[in-house]
C-alpha cells in the first residue's frame, strides 16, 4: 500500500482518526465515550480539524457535542439535513454537501461524498420519534499524494459499488461486515469485488451481540482474491 501520508486509527466500531502528517486531523463518525470498544485514552481526541459523519445513527454521532466541545474550531461535514439540525442546535461550522459532489479542504486533502444503502435517522431529546437525517453516506477522502481511502458507512452491498471503483480508484477501502444491521461478509466479499480495492479494512462488527459477522469469515472468503485484509483493534494504527 503506498500509503504513509496518513496515519490510519482505529477508535472502534466505526470510528475512525485520519492524520495526514501535515496537520490536518479528521475524526469519522464519533462514538467515543459511550463506545464499548473505544479505548479510554480516545475518548476525548484533540486538535481535530474536521469531523465527517455518514448518518445520524446514536452509534456514529453519539458523542459528535462531546467532541465539538473539546474541538472548538471543528468543521463539520456531513448531509445538508444532518448540517440544518446541527445549525438549529447552535453549531455554525458545518460544511453540508451532497452524494456524488466533491469538497477542498486543508493540505490539497479532497473529501467526496458516495452513496450508501442504510438509514440516517437521529434520536433527539426534543422528538419522540427519530428525526430525518437525510440518506446515509460513505466518503472518498483523496490524500495530496493521491493516496485514497473508500469509507463506505454502514450500507448493503450495492452494484454501484462498482462505479465508485471505477471513478474514484480507492488504495484501501473500509467495509462493514457485522451483518444485521449492515451487509455481512458474504456481502462483503461481492463489495470488495465491486470495489477493486486491493487492501480492506472490515469493521462494524462484534459491538454488539447481533453483529454476528466476523473477520475471520470474511477472509476465508476472499482468499482467493487479490486482497490484503487488515484487521485492526481498537487503538491500532496502520
Amino acid at each position: 500500500m503506498k500509503n504513509k501520508e496518513v496515519d490510519i486509527q482505529y477508535v472502534g466500531h466505526s470510528t475512525y482518526i485520519l492524520d495526514d502528517k501535515a496537520g490536518t486531523r479528521l475524526l469519522i463518525d464519533p462514538w467515543l465515550k459511550n463506545n464499548p470498544a473505544c479505548p479510554e485514552n480516545l475518548h476525548e481526541p484533540k486538535d481535530i480539524d474536521y469531523i465527517l459523519i455518514t448518518h445520524g445513527h446514536f452509534d456514529h454521532i453519539g458523542d459528535l457535542f462531546p467532541a465539538i466541545e473539546l474541538n472548538k474550531d471543528v468543521k463539520i461535514i456531513t448531509s445538508l439535513e444532518i448540517s440544518s439540525w446541527l445549525n438549529a442546535k447552535g453549531v455554525a461550522n458545518t460544511l453540508p454537501m451532497g452524494i456524488g459532489g466533491t469538497q477542498a479542504i486543508d493540505n490539497d486533502i479532497k473529501v467526496t461524498m458516495v452513496n450508501a444503502v442504510h438509514a440516517s435517522g437521529i434520536a433527539d431529546d426534543s422528538s419522540e420519534s427519530m428525526l430525518y437525517g437525510g440518506i446515509a453516506n460513505g466518503y472518498v477522502v483523496t490524500f495530496k499524494n493521491k493516496f485514497s481511502i473508500y469509507f463506505a458507512g454502514d450500507t448493503a452491498v450495492f452494484s454501484d459499488m462498482k462505479l465508485i471503483g471505477e471513478i474514484y480508484s480507492p488504495d484501501l477501502a473500509v467495509l462493514p461486515i457485522g451483518d444485521h444491521f449492515t451487509m455481512g461478509p458474504k456481502e462483503a466479499f461481492y463489495a470488495t469485488k465491486l470495489i477493486g480495492s486491493k487492501h480492506i479494512i472490515p469493521f462494524h462488527y462484534a459491538t454488539f451481540p447481533v453483529l454476528v459477522g466476523t473477520p475471520e469469515e470474511y477472509i476465508e472468503l476472499v482468499k482467493d482474491l487479490d486482497v490484503n485484509v487488515y484487521v485492526m483493534n481498537p487503538g491500532d494504527v496502520l
